[in-house]
C-alpha cells in the first residue's frame, strides 16, 4: 500500500487529492508544522533527508518531489487516465502546467510570502514579484479562457499539480477581479468528490478557502 508521508497545509494534499481521484490505496502519516516557525517537524527527515513533505513510499520505493511524484503516480497506477495522449496538442500543454507549477509561479509565490516578512526594505522587491504572479495568473486566466481544464476538456493531472498554487494565490489575496475564470476554476476543483474525499482524509487545510496566506 502507498504511504503518503502528509504535512499539514503542504503540497502533500495534492497527493492524497490525486490517489482519491485515481482511487488507489493508501495510508497517511501525518506530520504536523511548528507552530512558531511553521517548519516542518524533524521527523520527517527520518523519512527523507531534506525533511520536506510530500514523500510517498511505495513498496522499496521512496519518492520526494510532488511533481515527480504524480507523474509517477499516473504513470504506474493511471492506466492511461488523467493524463492525455502523448503526441497531441493537449499533451503539451499538460507538460507545461506540470511544469509551471513549481517551477514558475510557486517559487514566486513562496518568495513573496518571505519578502512580506521581511519589511520596508523588501517592499521594492516584493512589488516586482507581485507583478510577475500577476502576469502569471494572467496566464492561467486566458487558458481557461480556451478550455475547462487546463490541459483540455478533460480534468488531469495538471490541475492537481496547478491546483496548489492557485489556492495558494486565492487565499493570499493575489487573484482578484481580472482572474474570474481562475477564481470560478478553483472553485470547481474544489467541489469535486475526490478532492472533498482528500480534505477528509487529510485533515484541517488552510488553502481550502479563502482568507490571507501571510
Amino acid at each position: 500500500m502507498i504511504v503518503v508521508h502528509h504535512l499539514n497545509n503542504s503540497r502533500s494534499q495534492r497527493i492524497i487529492w490525486l490517489l482519491e481521484e485515481l482511487g488507489l490505496p493508501y495510508r497517511i502519516e501525518r506530520y504536523q508544522r511548528d507552530a512558531k516557525t511553521n517548519l516542518a517537524p524533524p521527523e520527517l527527515r527520518a523519512v527523507h533527508p531534506l525533511g520536506k513533505s510530500p514523500v510517498i513510499q511505495d513498496d522499496e520505493l521512496i519518492l520526494a518531489e510532488s511533481g515527480a511524484i504524480v507523474e509517477y503516480l499516473v504513470e504506474r497506477y493511471g492506466d492511461g487516465r488523467l493524463a492525455p495522449r502523448r503526441g497531441t496538442p493537449e499533451h503539451v500543454r499538460y507538460l507545461h502546467w506540470m511544469h509551471f507549477a513549481e517551477g514558475t509561479i510557486m517559487l514566486h509565490l513562496v518568495g513573496r510570502l518571505y519578502l512580506t516578512r521581511v519589511g520596508e526594505a523588501a517592499k521594492a522587491m516584493q512589488g516586482r514579484v507581485e507583478a510577475m504572479i500577476q502576469d502569471e495568473l494572467d496566464l492561467v486566466e486566458a487558458e481557461l479562457g480556451q478550455s475547462e481544464h487546463l490541459a483540455g476538456a478533460a480534468f488531469s493531472a495538471a490541475d492537481v499539480q496547478m491546483l496548489f498554487p492557485l489556492e495558494f494565490a486565492v487565499h493570499a489575496g493575489l487573484a482578484g477581479e481580472r482572474q474570474p475564470r481562475l477564481r470560478d476554476y478553483v472553485t470547481r476543483m474544489q467541489a469535486r468528490p475526490a478532492y472533498r474525499r482528500a480534505i477528509e482524509a487529510g485533515g484541517a487545510y488552510a488553502f481550502a478557502s479563502a482568507g490571507s496566506a501571510d
